[in-house]
């Protein structure tokens, strides 16, 4: 199939392959008849613009669908031929920054698409290009950054598939919980979001972060509910499943897979649940703003806080000898 043809399939496919390049194709490539017609003085003005958009359909389509991973690799080099033909705009940029994030490079990743914000201050609108900015934000350890993204993509969710949907809610539930107290309440309404779109392991993993975010916030006893609803079996297959530590991942924390398992085993196993918390607090969780809320569970005591330095006691003042008189 020809870059052209392979562009007018993306155009016709109301989800998956919609999804290739978000819920909206570059600005400068129009949509149907818009390339055709409302686009013509464009188009003649630069000749390119059609080689251009066939290039960022025919990248957008090898990030998505069955065996695209053989395909990714092909991406930025697609993506730098397209930056070539018309120079200066910002989808290049951000069709870069998606595949080095499927690559496995969020340092590469997150200055591609900085580069997109630069040529453009709304190239990251779209939601798929947003979702990649809060991922390759969170991978690079900028946690707050990553969950002001997530935050202004999830309202944007709709018109991606229900596994999308799922996925990105659990990835920023994770992520903002990650913060501390502060964020808790949104973390759990993002959990529930998630828990309602997501399937098979995500499922799990969504109810699992529901429940661990309640306990976190105090609510025990809706977190056992939650559990007892859904958990009836050994979770940790499921919890090792590769979307879920891909989730994690891409949220930035992937240390948390111990407290999700930790949590979900609680009504399943108690003495596989506590070797679960222990393990979370001899990793990054142990230094992070729930190891309190671990060691709770794990019965470990808080460590003891460094006694304050031993003062000197002020010397002790002589008795003054007798006053002698004159003779």
């Amino acid at each position: 199939m020809n870059a052209a043809a392979l562009a007018l399939v993306l155009l016709l496919q109301p989800s998956a392959a919609r999804s290739a390049f978000g819920t909206a194709r570059p600005a400068e490539c129009g949509i149907g008849d818009g390339l055709r017609a409302t686009n013509a003085w464009e188009r003649a003005k630069e000749p390119n613009l059609r080689p251009y958009c066939d290039l960022l359909a025919s990248g957008a389509a090898k990030l998505v669908g069955p065996g695209s991973g053989v395909l990714v690799s092909e991406v930025p080099e697609i993506a730098d031929r397209a930056d070539k033909l018309l120079p200066g705009r910002a989808a290049p940029c951000v069709l870069k920054g998606r595949a080095f994030l499927k690559l496995g490079k969020p340092a590469e990743a997150l200055a591609a698409l900085t580069e997109a914000k630069r040529r453009d201050d709304r190239a990251l609108d779209d939601p798929v290009a947003l979702l990649a900015w809060a991922r390759a934000n969170a991978r690079t350890g900028r946690l707050a950054e990553a969950a002001a993204a997530y935050r202004a993509a999830l309202p944007r969710t709709s018109a991606l598939s229900a596994q999308e949907r799922s996925s990105a809610s659990f990835e920023a539930g994770m992520t903002v919980m990650a913060q501390g107290p502060a964020g808790i309440d949104a973390a759990i309404a993002m959990f529930r979001q998630a828990r309602r779109d997501a399937q098979d392991a995500m499922q799990i993993a969504s109810v699992a972060g529901l429940a661990l975010a309640l306990d976190r916030a105090g609510l025990r006893e809706e977190a056992k509910a939650v559990l007892a609803e859904r958990v009836r079996s050994d979770p940790r297959p499921l919890l090792s499943d590769p979307r879920v530590t891909d989730a994690l991942t891409d949220a930035g924390v992937p240390h948390e897979a111990d407290a999700l398992l930790a949590i979900a085993l609680e009504g399943y196993d108690a003495g596989l649940a506590k070797d679960g918390w222990r393990r979370y607090l001899e990793g990054e969780g142990g230094k992070g703003p729930w190891s309190d809320h671990a060691r709770e569970h794990a019965g470990a005591a808080a460590p003891p806080k460094k006694p304050a330095p031993a003062t000197k006691p002020p010397p002790e003042k002589k008795p003054a000898g007798p006053r002698r008189t004159a003779g």
